[in-house]
């Protein structure tokens, strides 16, 4: 086990160390790129896990799954991931490196019928850098910030349903600066933030029902209502050769201005467990985008920056399928290696000038025991491919490879002394 951390650390800070690098241009606009808050096990599956509960592995995606852990169990999962990026503009390529840590969670009993969750999530991501050539001089781009959401989940079960709750703190600052250099002297710095401190709250609900004697039918279903975002978002300029100071240009509460969406997930899925293991999983999930209102400082603080100009965002919908395998459940080792493959389709939020931004990507991934005892390593793969429509604008290319750690461990047992 103390090797095993050790690997685990050492991976981390490697992506901490090439996270710099990361360069994806559509997450300039908007919140920038969304997650689904699935593990390193999910993404292995397509990201799907609606439907999924298991005693085994944390499901953050339906909080109702945090119910099927029993008494004895205590779970932690951990997960990084690093990604390669090819990105390509008419005739310009580029390539990136990037990756971090992902995530934390932490799942456990708090009765026979109830269990809970806590952890560490992503909701949005934002990392970019180009620049444009302009009339006698250059413009630089460059942003980085993100949305985290800290969580607490709590669920209980009981004759096949289960009903759940997350409730989360959603913080982070998202940082868009442009640079503008004239050829004849000096640099002006044109920074916009905004400081999220909200809350956000997710419902979820699943229901399973044998219908063979090994085959069991999963059903799941998450509502996220639409709500205001707190925080404040200003704009400030700053001619960055001299020692003067950053002038704000405008300020605005996001209280009323600023909104995420409604939000629905529904998954069904097929499971089998008897001397082999198996599920099968189909998700979808819609997200009401075209209804939440985003209120940018842009137009009061640069009107002539078109980067900024010509941005709507669309309803997000997104279809997955995702399937596991495992071989022989007291087999060897190879046969209780679990297999995992899964495809998604997602038609994403933004709205670039009348375009819209669409991904598609294909995973597989492996589950590995640790010879000591349940604790499973995941090391999965994913291939991503994203571009707009009509116009490409810019096609993205994504390799990620994603490591995580789901220790199971029997906290809560106390052995009799005789």
């Amino acid at each position: 086990m103390k090797k095993l951390l050790v690997i685990i650390l050492c991976f981390i800070g490697l992506t901490q160390m090439v996270n710099a690098q990361n360069n994806r241009q559509y997450s300039l606009y908007g919140y920038g790129l969304l997650s689904d808050r699935a593990t390193s096990m999910q993404r292995q599956m397509g990201s799907v896990g609606y439907a999924m509960h298991s005693g085994r592995q944390i499901n953050v995606m339906n909080p109702a799954s945090y119910a099927s852990i029993d008494s004895l169990t205590f779970l932690f999962d951990i997960g990084a991931d690093m990604t390669v990026l090819w990105q390509q503009e008419e005739d310009v390529k580029e390539h990136s490196f990037g990756g971090g840590l992902d995530y934390i969670t932490m799942q456990f009993p708090i009765w026979k019928y109830i269990g809970a969750s806590i952890g560490l999530v992503p909701y949005s991501y934002v990392g970019y850098a180009f620049g444009t050539e302009i009339q006698h001089g250059a413009m630089t781009n460059q942003g980085e910030g993100g949305i985290n959401q800290a969580y607490i989940g709590v669920a209980g079960t009981y004759a096949g349903f289960s009903l759940g709750f997350n409730v989360a703190y959603s913080f982070g600052n998202i940082i868009n600066d442009v640079f503008s250099s004239p050829e004849s002297s000096g640099q002006t710095l044109f920074e916009h933030v905004m400081q999220i401190r909200d809350w956000d709250i997710v419902l979820g609900a699943q229901y399973t029902t044998p219908i063979t004697r090994n085959e069991r039918l999963n059903l799941g279903l998450t509502f996220a209502p639409k709500k205001s975002i707190h925080g404040q978002t200003w704009a400030t300029l700053q001619e960055t050769t001299h020692d003067s100071q950053a002038d704000t240009i405008a300020f605005m509460k996001m209280a009323g201005n600023y909104y995420t969406p409604m939000s629905i997930g529904a998954g069904i899925g097929l499971s089998h467990e008897r001397t082999c293991r198996w599920l099968v999983e189909v998700d979808f999930t819609y997200q009401q985008w075209s209804k939440a209102k985003y209120s940018p400082l842009y137009s009061l603080a640069d009107p002539d920056n078109l980067v900024f100009q010509g941005m709507n965002f669309n309803n997000r919908t997104r279809f997955a399928l995702g399937g596991e395998f495992v071989p022989k459940i007291r087999g060897n080792y190879m046969q209780r290696v679990a297999y995992r493959a899964g495809v998604y389709y997602n038609n994403d939020y933004l709205n670039i000038q009348g375009n819209k931004v669409k991904e598609y990507g294909v995973t597989a991934g492996l589950g590995f025991n640790t010879p000591e005892g349940k604790t499973m390593i995941n090391l999965g793969f994913e291939w991503k491919h994203r571009n707009a429509t009509p116009n490409p604008l810019i096609t993205e290319n994504f390799f990620n490879i994603t490591l995580g750690v789901n220790f199971n461990e029997l906290w809560f047992w106390q052995r009799k002394i005789r």
